[in-house]
């Protein structure tokens, strides 16, 4: 999952930027309305934490902008205001959900991935493909009954091949779906997490590579 924080209090989107990466996300930082909007414009992010309070365009603006632009992106606006008017105006101008400043980071967590299950292509809340089943909600995986233990990468690469329902998904896709704008994009990261999957996984292989195009889940 690639998610979007703006945040113009530089520690706390760090502090929340790093939170989510442990969690398995993908995370791009900005700090101001504008950067967000610029990074919007050329990355599709699957959620985007939005603090309301920003400096330049307002997250307002910001939100209405994506809404208008990037109807596939799920908005979550934080704030410090805990008002019943201050959440009704937020959810009015389009944001999906919205979270009251300070926040319990584990609700913080557990909100953006419910965002994340509701693209513009409803999602089927488990998914299945050559044996496996994925569920996003409980962070659980498991081939043919057996449970499998998964990194948050390994979940991650392994619940966008599923997404895709046998399509074949390109290693740059996953780098930039999976992990975030400080991955290289020269590194064999995504190699090397799709070895440790189908170790993982073990026999009949499920994971196929397509030569010159990527991965895919097969028949299993």
């Amino acid at each position: 999952m690639r998610v979007l924080v703006v945040e113009d209090h530089e520690l706390l989107a760090a502090a929340i930027g790093t939170g989510l990466r442990r969690a398995g996300m993908a995370v791009d930082i900005a700090l101001d309305g504008r950067d967000a909007l610029d990074r919007a414009a050329v990355t599709g992010y699957d959620v985007v934490v939005l603090d309301r309070d920003l400096p330049g365009v307002h997250g307002d603006e910001v939100c209405r902008t994506l809404v208008a632009e990037r109807p596939e992106s799920r908005v979550l606006m934080l704030t410090a205001a805990a008002g019943v008017r201050d959440r009704v105006q937020g959810l009015g101008i389009g944001a999906d959900d919205y979270l009251p400043k300070p926040f319990d980071f584990s609700e913080l967590v557990a909100r953006i991935r419910a965002l994340g299950r509701r693209p513009a292509t409803s999602l089927p809340p488990v998914l299945e493909g050559g044996g496996l089943t994925l569920d996003p909600g409980r962070r659980t995986a498991s081939r043919a009954g057996r449970s499998l233990a998964l990194s948050p990468k390994e979940f991650a690469v392994l619940e966008c091949l599923l997404t895709h329902e046998g399509r074949v998904v390109s290693a740059e896709e996953l780098l930039e779906r999976v992990w975030d704008e400080a991955a290289n994009p020269f590194t064999n990261t995504v190699k090397t997490t799709i070895g440790r999957l189908r170790a993982k996984l073990g026999d009949p292989p499920v994971i196929e590579t397509v030569r010159e195009a990527g991965y895919r889940i097969g028949p299993g």
